[in-house]
């Protein structure tokens, strides 16, 4: 059993007529920093752009009920596997396009920005590339939450090897298909439906690349920024680089960890503790041609 309340502050703060400041500060303490003057408040009220953001998103988000089901399954499956997680407090406010704090989580309490689900031709989002403002959409949003429900879960340390750095990032992407059962594998990572086509397309050749040039037992940083980092597309320094999605050594990763579970009976838990080069070698893995 689960509880799914999503508070609409930002309905409350910019409807000035029914919430007055000083209401507001007292509901929702935490979001009112004691060094902010009320001035700067005020200012963010009366804001023609930011009324403009919430209107788009009031629209889009007016009827919560497909919002707050799909909070309850994730919550709901959240709790299954892990029994000691309490379903947090959801509220969602506007954060002026405020790209790196999509979502913010803390034990009790999930915050959301809505303006940055509006779809990604709406024209605030002009100005971002478009291996990014691809994923500012409402789908994506219930796969934001998720992925920082995971961290409190499974926060990888950082690692040396490569091989190491895609297993542990493939953990990452496995809690989200035992998290999101209905979701398609395209958004869990962010990737258009023509991306995943290529990875799965090229996944043999892209396997082969990576023992070719010796790179799974590298400890060259670059890696990370090649093959991980989230980039418009992956850098083999190839001609079929700008064909590529970024993050293929997640997706990649993601395969492997797949693998490890289709060929060994350990929990869901036991798989976040393993060690990833143990992981590696028990896992089987073989790319499909």
């Amino acid at each position: 059993q689960v509880v799914v309340e999503i508070d609409r502050f930002d309905q409350k703060f910019y409807n000035q007529d029914l919430y007055s400041l000083d209401a507001l500060k007292s509901e929702y303490p935490y979001l009112f920093p004691v060094q902010n003057h009320d001035s700067v408040w005020h200012q963010k009220r009366n804001d023609r752009d930011e009324n403009e953001l919430f209107k788009k998103a009031d629209k889009i988000f007016s009827k919560n009920t497909k919002l707050e089901n799909e909070f309850e399954s994730l919550f709901k499956h959240v709790k299954y596997y892990f029994p000691k997680f309490r379903e947090p407090k959801v509220v969602t406010l506007i954060s002026n396009v405020d790209y790196e704090s999509k979502v913010i989580y803390a034990d009790s309490l999930l915050v959301v920005s809505l303006d940055m689900y509006l779809g990604k031709e709406d024209e605030v989002y002009s100005d971002f590339p478009a291996y990014l403002s691809n994923n500012y959409i409402k789908s994506q949003l219930i796969v934001d939450v998720a992925n920082e429900i995971g961290t409190s879960f499974y926060l990888p340390k950082p690692q040396r090897q490569f091989v190491k750095s895609i297993i542990a990032e493939g953990k990452k992407m496995y809690l989200l298909d035992f998290f999101l059962t209905e979701t398609s594998d395209e958004h869990k990572i962010g990737y258009l439906i023509e991306e995943l086509n290529w990875a799965k397309a090229n996944e043999a050749e892209i396997w082969k690349y990576f023992i070719d040039n010796k790179l799974l037992f590298s400890t060259d940083p670059k890696l990370n920024t090649r093959f991980i980092n989230n980039a418009p597309f992956s850098k083999f320094y190839m001609d079929l680089d700008k064909e590529s999605p970024g993050r293929i050594g997640v997706w990649l990763g993601w395969q492997i960890v797949r693998s490890y579970m289709n060929n060994n009976n350990v929990t869901l838990q036991q798989l976040l503790q393993l060690d990833e080069q143990e992981l590696f070698k028990k896992s089987k893995y073989k790319p499909k041609k």
